[in-house]
């Protein structure tokens, strides 16, 4: 008897237990809501959730100095994106600090309030490099939804041994599945090609055909349909980022001093770029008690 009541009070703890492993268990993706009322979204790859963000760190459109010509032809793009019209996926690279992710995010922002203007409900998604493996996953996640998205991956590179581009290369161009026509993937990267030049010139020298050996991974970037290059800005441009951001944020300074001191900066950081820029005014500001 007492063996049985043993037996019966084992089979109730695994039954509870089953349950909480059940309720602790994500549901199956396709009766989920994938998208709620944000128009910015983190892309979970372990997980293979989407994690809105309520609030996305970025500039106005306006503040962003220097990047003229490339500024108008990825908004371009963009906005013809959005009204559902032709456009292409986007490479945004170069020189460190001249506004190539604040710029995806600043135009992204533009967009998105302009919905008055024949524009569809766009929305950004912010993928890691680490998780390009599951891009497949979220073109499934989100191919069937009416928003648009721009997908977006900062600071993209791969390195010697890495596999990961193969899946970015699928969606891009040429896998059986392809990129949901609801989609565009835009990315940033200090490397034109994606890799560093001594690993092409490695792969180069060792293999036995040398063009096929780095021609799978050199061709990644032939995918994107925009090439857009950003450059090291003249003292000239680096004074009118600094004013404009001064400007923006309301600090009392004059011409001549602003220009002292952000000559001194820009010397001490032996750089001149949106990113110094941003960093003097941020000095400056906190020397005259404001915040930034």
């Amino acid at each position: 008897m007492k063996s049985k009541q043993y037996l019966a009070d084992i089979a109730t703890s695994l039954s509870e237990i089953a349950r909480s492993l059940k309720a602790l268990t994500p549901q199956d993706s396709g009766t989920e809501t994938v998208l709620g009322s944000a128009d910015a979204y983190h892309w979970d790859g372990d997980a293979g959730v989407l994690i809105a963000v309520p609030q996305v760190s970025r500039v106005p459109l306006a503040m962003l100095k220097g990047i003229d010509s490339v500024q108008d032809i990825l908004l371009r793009n963009t906005e013809q994106f959005a009204r559902g019209h032709g456009a292409n996926n986007a490479l945004l690279w170069g020189a460190r600090g001249m506004g190539k992710s604040s710029l995806v995010k600043a135009i992204h922002g533009d967009v998105a309030v302009r919905s008055g203007e024949g524009f569809q409900r766009l929305v950004l998604i912010e993928i890691a490099r680490e998780d390009l493996d599951t891009l497949p996953a979220l073109m499934r996640r989100i191919g069937g939804e009416t928003s648009r998205f721009i997908v977006f991956c900062d600071d993209l590179s791969f390195d010697n041994g890495e596999t990961s581009y193969k899946s970015l290369k699928t969606i891009l161009d040429g896998g059986l599945e392809g990129r949901p026509e609801n989609v565009l993937f835009y990315a940033t990267s200090n490397r034109r090609h994606l890799m560093p030049r001594d690993m092409i010139e490695n792969e180069r020298s060792t293999a036995i055909n040398p063009g096929e050996a780095v021609e799978e991974k050199v061709s990644l970037s032939d995918r994107f349909g925009l090439w857009l290059g950003f450059h090291n800005c003249d003292q000239p441009t680096f004074l009118i980022m600094v004013r404009t951001y001064a400007d923006h944020y309301g600090l009392d300074i004059d011409d001549e001093t602003l220009k002292a001191r952000a000559i001194e900066w820009s010397a001490t950081r032996g750089a001149r770029s949106g990113r110094v820029a941003i960093q003097l005014v941020r000095t400056l500001a906190g020397e005259m008690g404001k915040p930034v």
